[in-house]
């Protein structure tokens, strides 16, 4: 692919960020991973109220939680790729309208299976809304300017997850559950309208046999029973024959997704990816960071509901602290990963944070938002802001054009992937110990607290962990383009043309 479409945006001198075009054009493609981030975690605070009106059972309620972050993350390598090939303002377009009409059925839905069936298409509609704007941002800034853009973006994406708990408490209590999804269509109306007229058409490129269908399939069947299994892993046991079938089920789908790949001409994801410098450290980050942050937002939330008595509106207010700590940690990553390198900044981060997660995992029946819950809730929130910006730009740099759309899925797939098998695996964790010590006769706020400690201790490790596979990441400072050494290395499919 040829640099028309950065050509076609930027201007031959100067900075396009520092123009009005340029700073509209930053802020419309973060308004979708706004979009896409706090609907997966604006439904948190509204699930007792789902759950009560629509009958829900504690463990089926998680899938209106991790049905949307499945095929978010399952779909989101076919999306990337499918921008590469076809045009990325187009995918934008195409999933946020999906988007926008998924949403309007689950605000509508008056069933459990509506209800989990939108937000599976809410999913599907984010895997291409995503990717597609993410790789726009990377070819149409470029140098510093891709720099500091990738840091506000990254800033964004850690807002909209404390944001979203906030609105989502706000328009529970206020209007009911189903405007927390009522509220997307507005915003999706805005991003189809700047879509359309500031973003320039791209035609992406044409190749017959692009699309690995065959390869999604797999690889999204895998990652559907492996959560599925993992979910009512604590209610069949851990050794029972179901969960060790689905477990091998999905290994068997994934292997079976390897092999595909290898032997396709087009592959969902090439090998030749990952010989770029840093990304499949920076990817790994992500999965493992994730897993214990998303967990971390879900728990300190039921602690606050059910065991503290706090409403939907006071919970969402609580969590506003937590935009100011990840904004702060974010504007200093962006100063400072261009003198450091994104290696300290990750560290950094994972440790920081792993720090907050564990205080927060000291917490006591009657605790105290002042005394409890504010100061490692902001610890933790500086660190957030910090690995996450660190990550997004150590996974971006140094990939050719003609990739962008891949690279930007497969660091978007590793968040919503962490997300959900954190998720999963935390909850099978909280519910064990809480079922274990209730069925001791333990009082049940005691059972419940001493669940979401056990998790939220395993949370802080996980960070832990992310730290240390992001020792061996190369410390990139964010280079707009692959090397010589890496291009050379590419298959020949995706060379530019």
């Amino acid at each position: 692919m040829s640099d028309a479409m950065t050509a076609s945006t930027a201007p031959p001198e100067g900075s396009f960020l520092a123009t009005g075009r340029g700073k509209v054009t930053l802020a419309l493609l973060c308004a979708v991973t706004f979009l896409d981030v706090v609907d997966g975690s604006i439904v948190n605070v509204a699930l007792p109220t789902i759950r009560t009106h629509l009958g829900f059972s504690v463990q089926n309620l998680q899938w209106v939680v991790s049905g949307y972050l499945i095929t978010y993350g399952g779909f989101l390598l076919l999306g990337g790729r499918a921008g590469d090939l076809l045009g990325r303002r187009r995918l934008l377009i195409a999933g946020t309208a999906l988007f926008a009409a998924s949403s309007l059925a689950c605000g509508l839905a008056d069933s459990q299976g509506l209800l989990v069936g939108a937000r599976l298409a809410q999913g599907f509609g984010a895997a291409m809304m995503s990717p597609a704007a993410l790789s726009i941002l990377t070819t149409t800034f470029q140098h510093s300017d891709r720099h500091k853009a990738l840091g506000v973006w990254a800033g964004i994406s850690g807002l909209a997850a404390a944001v979203g708990v906030f609105f989502g408490g706000l328009l529970t209590q206020d209007f009911g559950w189903r405007w927390v999804f009522f509220v997307n269509l507005p915003m999706c109306a805005l991003v189809l309208f700047g879509a359309f007229r500031i973003l320039q058409d791209d035609h992406g490129r044409s190749v017959p046999g692009g699309f690995d269908a065959l390869g999604a399939v797999l690889v999204t069947g895998s990652m559907l029973l492996l959560i599925f299994t993992l979910v009512k892993a604590p209610d069949e046991g851990w050794d029972a024959g179901r969960t060790i079938g689905g477990l091998a089920a999905s290994a068997v789908l994934m292997a079976a997704f390897v092999v595909n790949e290898q032997r396709r001409a087009h592959p969902l994801i090439p090998v030749s990816i990952f010989r770029i410098k840093g990304l499949a450290a920076a990817d790994a980050t992500q999965v493992i960071a994730w897993a214990g942050f998303y967990s971390m937002f879900f728990f300190v939330t039921l602690y606050m509901q059910n065991v503290l008595g706090y409403s939907q509106l006071r919970t969402g207010v609580s969590y506003l602290p937590v935009t100011v700590g990840i904004g702060f940690g974010s504007t200093v990553a962006t100063k400072m990963f261009v003198r450091t390198g994104t290696r300290p900044i990750i560290v950094s981060g994972a440790l920081l944070a792993a720090g907050g997660i564990w205080w927060l995992s000291r917490i006591p029946v009657d605790g105290t938002y002042l005394g409890n819950l504010l100061a490692p809730l902001v610890v933790m929130a500086a660190g957030l802001g910090l690995l996450y910006a660190g990550v997004q730009t150590a996974a971006n740099a140094g990939v050719p054009k003609d990739q962008a759309g891949l690279a930007a899925a497969l660091i978007t797939a590793s968040f919503q992937l962490g997300s959900a098998l954190g998720l999963a695996v935390f909850s099978g964790i909280a519910t064990s110990r809480t079922s274990h010590l209730l069925a001791a006769r333990t009082p049940p706020p005691e059972a419940l607290t001493a669940g979401f400690q056990r998790a939220l201790l395993v949370s802080a490790l996980c960070l832990v962990a992310a730290g240390a596979i992001a020792l061996r990441a190369s410390n990139t400072r964010g280079e707009p383009a692959a090397t010589p050494e890496t291009q050379q290395h590419l298959e020949p499919s995706y060379d530019s043309a």
